[in-house]
């Protein structure tokens, strides 16, 4: 049966459509931190960071103002990249609502802006997932975080609101995976009824 959390479901219903009912809410589980792309993200961005702050401690002893200067920004992304996007996915998964409508799969963030994600359940070209009882699911293509010249590529974070919807770090991923299969099918179903 799905979920329906009040509070959730008060969130969304400013955005619901004349005749658009929820179907099912959620949010990012916030005890999970690890996702299948840090099995080369982490040791990339070790690579990385201890590259720069060797680059950094030899400018140093050089006494090169510019060569100090031009490696500060490779810090401070080293240091992003190292641990400071964990902090940033911490801080946006308390900000970050899904719901499933008989029409919709919704996305509301509430950052420093407020951000809304909407795609009809007939335009999602396909629906991959990742993990059964807690994981994520891309309801599109899961493009890489890291692709050759000319390649479509994801950001670090799961959370970032962009053209392919993302429910990330979802409990019953295989419930709410087969929820938005089964009424996709209804929807189409009844397009191609209408449509005859």
């Amino acid at each position: 049966m799905p979920i329906i959390d009040p509070e959730q479901a008060l969130k969304f219903q400013p955005e619901l459509m004349s005749g658009e009912v929820l179907c099912w809410t959620g949010r990012p589980n916030p005890g999970r931190v690890f996702h299948s792309d840090d099995w080369y993200a982490i040791p990339f961005s070790l690579l990385w960071g201890g590259f720069f702050v060797f680059w950094e401690n030899m400018a140093v002893k050089s006494g090169s103002l510019f060569m100090i200067v031009w490696g500060i920004p490779f810090i401070v992304i080293g240091q992003y990249v190292i641990w400071g996007r964990f902090l940033y996915d911490a801080w946006i998964k308390r900000r970050t609502f899904y719901a499933i409508t008989n029409r919709r799969v919704l996305i509301l963030q509430e950052s420093w802006k407020l951000k809304r994600s909407a795609t009809y359940l007939e335009g999602i070209p396909t629906i991959e997932s990742e993990g059964a009882a807690f994981g994520t699911i891309w309801f599109g293509p899961k493009y890489p975080v890291i692709a050759g010249r000319g390649q479509k590529t994801r950001g670090w974070s799961r959370f970032k609101v962009g053209d392919v919807p993302v429910f990330a770090d979802i409990d019953d991923v295989e419930a709410v995976h087969h929820l938005v299969r089964d009424l996709k099918e209804k929807t189409m179903a009844k397009i191609m009824a209408g449509s005859q």
